[in-house]
């Protein structure tokens, strides 16, 4: 009998590590950082924006398609070139009527999606690739140098007025890199159109919201986000620190994953470790080489101890918030999707978080970031608005 009882005793722990390992997540091959899953959310793929400016599309879509999933719709992969289609073309049109004035390029922010499939519907991805260049990968430097080109000679051409012609020619160059949109596509055995597909999906663009947290303009307000890549002029609404730390929480462990905004090119921030810190001592981290591919040398080599295993970070408040805005340490880099929240073997809150850079890391695509990070290197977030505690969405007036 003892020795039975021993046995199913070795069994019972046996079963439980075996359960621990499965639960515990590392951030790198051979890395010191453990992570034990807290909330986790479905997702589809990892996706590659690869030499594009487009992380806005793919963060964005990544973030719908896990709606769809949550809302019991199944899974869908949409088409990211599709929304960037259709924003370049709203895109080329406002930089003409501002005469050139206005930021021109491939960046974007999170509420062109909505914008986009309100005016224009969705495509799935099969139906629109958007690689019409001779290239596996998604490129789009020459694109945007040819639209660029093609504006400013269009509005240092014009002879008292505009030819009838000029939205014509813009529509064949992005017809020419990124393929013609289809009036008609099947999918999963039915005909549609963009916006009936929309519907049939049962997207309602309204229900979403972005939210930020910046103290030069009132909280509980909306203010016109000041970033170059903001060519909508899109509001956000603006709550104190606390209350967008609390938002994301609250909205991961109900079930909701979140469209995250961030900067991208601190030292600490470290794709291939599997990692986005802020030290308390920087000064051990280094930066190696350079990475073309992603901005701001995002993914280029880090090394560090703290890369390794957890050491402390950095106190973030909003004074140290709207600083690094103010003074351009805060920028507009890179759109994520951040779907689930985990802990490490010391207590420690950090953030999973899908990227758009393939799935070359140790993480399979995926990073780790600590809640310092973000609350200090968040530009914005965008939610369902069911996501928000009841108080803050009467707060900000969202019924």
């Amino acid at each position: 009998m003892k020795q039975l009882i021993v046995s199913l005793f070795l069994l019972v722990s046996l079963f439980s590590l075996q359960l621990h390992a499965q639960d515990t997540l590392r951030n790198k091959e051979g890395g010191k950082y453990f992570f034990e899953v807290v909330k986790d959310l479905d997702v589809t793929q990892v996706e590659d924006q690869y030499r594009t400016g487009t992380c806005w599309s793919f963060s964005a879509l990544s973030f719908i398609e896990s709606e769809l999933i949550r809302q019991g719709k199944g899974k869908h992969e949409l088409s990211e070139m599709y929304i960037v289609r259709k924003a370049y073309e709203d895109k080329v049109e406002k930089y003409i009527r501002f005469h050139g004035s206005i930021n021109f390029g491939q960046g974007g922010a999170f509420h062109d999606i909505p914008y986009v499939i309100k005016k224009y519907g969705i495509l799935p991805k099969e139906a629109y690739k958007g690689l019409n260049y001779g290239e596996e990968k998604h490129n789009h430097s020459e694109l945007e140098s040819v639209l660029k080109a093609m504006c400013d000679a269009i509005l240092k051409s014009r002879q008292g007025k505009l030819t009838t012609s000029w939205k014509a020619a813009v529509s064949s160059v992005l017809d020419a890199y990124l393929g013609t949109v289809p009036e008609k596509f099947e999918y999963q055995g039915a005909e549609y159109d963009p916006m009936s597909f929309s519907q049939h999906l049962g997207l309602k663009m309204d229900d979403y919201v972005t939210i930020t947290s910046f103290s030069h303009h009132p909280f509980h307000s909306t203010f016109i986000f000041e970033v170059p890549d903001n060519w909508m002029m899109g509001e956000v609404y603006n709550v104190p620190l606390n209350e967008m730390m609390s938002s994301i929480d609250n909205a991961i462990m109900n079930g909701y994953s979140v469209a995250w905004a961030a900067d991208v090119s601190e030292k600490g921030f470290s794709f291939r470790n599997g990692l986005a810190i802020v030290p308390e001592d920087e000064d051990n981290l280094k930066v190696k080489g350079k990475d073309s591919k992603h901005f701001n040398n995002a993914g280029a080599e880090r090394s560090g101890t703290q890369f390794d295993e957890p050491g402390e970070e950095k106190k973030i408040d909003q004074e140290m918030r709207q600083d690094a805005f103010d003074n351009f340490k805060t920028t507009d880099d890179h759109g994520m999707h951040i779907v689930g929240i985990v802990k490490d073997q010391n207590g420690t809150k950090y953030y999973r978080v899908k990227n758009s850079w393939g799935t070359e890391n140790d993480c399979d695509g995926y990073f780790y970031a600590s809640e310092p990070y973000v609350a200090y290197k968040t530009m914005n977030v965008m939610v369902h608005k069911d996501a928000l505690s009841k108080g803050m969405r009467k707060s900000l007036g969202i019924k």
